[in-house]
């Protein structure tokens, strides 16, 4: 069941999408060349309980394995849901970063992927294709008009580049949790509601240098290439009211490297 939003509500989400974007003003930067990722997770986790927030991602999942960490940190042929730990960054990696708070009961989710120093010119241009594939999803929520538009505009881009789309995994509704429904995927399948107003939803393309094909490791989180290809993730949280879409996270682009 999709749970609509009213407007003051959506100013809640909105509240808690801009402080999840100064979070990532902030973190960005800091990513570095020889930095573990277990230190962003450290940080994050700081950050958010100093702002009067809750990591959204820290606890949730099944009982017996809950995702470990207040944000995401997937490298190069990792999709999503990195659990960060003692790995290192390197020079020339694709570093996804993916997050969430809770801030009065309202819920945010965001992702970018950070280029860090110099990377090679086809990772680059994966990641400038992503981002573009998650604008041009936004640029189809319209209000009275089929979910699967956004899975079609996605998908279409990504074709274009020669880019493989991840299909077991998409966005999904949000605000009230940090799941819920409507399921937005990046290939057109599955149902495909009218958008209401009232309707917001996490758009978060996830595409491959190569197939499409992930897999899920031991650790019951960790989704990866299954050709071992690099992949980028970019995600917002938008709101579709008064008939027009909003983007309610901020833009990030700047942040990424070379975009």
């Amino acid at each position: 069941m999709i749970r609509l939003k009213n407007e003051k509500q959506i100013a809640g989400i909105r509240k808690s999408c801009k402080l999840l974007s100064a979070m990532y003003r902030e973190l960005v930067p800091l990513v570095k060349p020889g930095m573990e990722t277990a230190e962003i997770d450290r940080w994050a986790r700081i950050w958010i309980k100093k702002a009067g927030g809750r990591p959204a991602f820290l606890g949730y999942g099944p009982r017996d394995n809950p995702y470990p960490a207040a944000i995401c940190v997937s490298i190069n042929n990792e999709v999503i849901h990195g659990i960060p730990g003692k790995r290192k960054i390197r020079d020339g990696d694709l570093v996804s970063l993916d997050s969430g708070i809770e801030l009065d009961g309202f819920v945010s989710d965001q992702a970018l992927t950070v280029e860090i120093g110099k990377v090679r010119p086809d990772l680059h241009a994966l990641n400038v294709a992503t981002r573009e594939c998650l604008y041009k999803g936004i640029a189809a929520v319209k209000a009275g008009d089929r979910l699967l538009q956004v899975a079609r505009a996605v998908q279409r881009h990504a074709h274009s580049r020669n880019f493989g789309v991840v299909r077991e995994w998409g966005g999904h509704g949000v605000g009230f949790d940090l799941h819920e429904d409507p399921q937005v995927p990046n290939y057109p399948h599955g149902p495909n509601p009218r958008m209401p107003n009232g309707l917001v939803i996490a758009i978060e393309p996830m595409i491959n240098l190569g197939e499409g094909g992930v897999e899920v490791l031991e650790d019951g989180w960790t989704v990866v290439t299954s050709d071992n290809s690099v992949s980028a993730h970019w995600e917002h949280t938008v709101a579709l009211y008064g008939g027009k879409a909003e983007i309610l996270t901020e833009a990030l682009d700047d942040l990424s490297g070379g975009l």
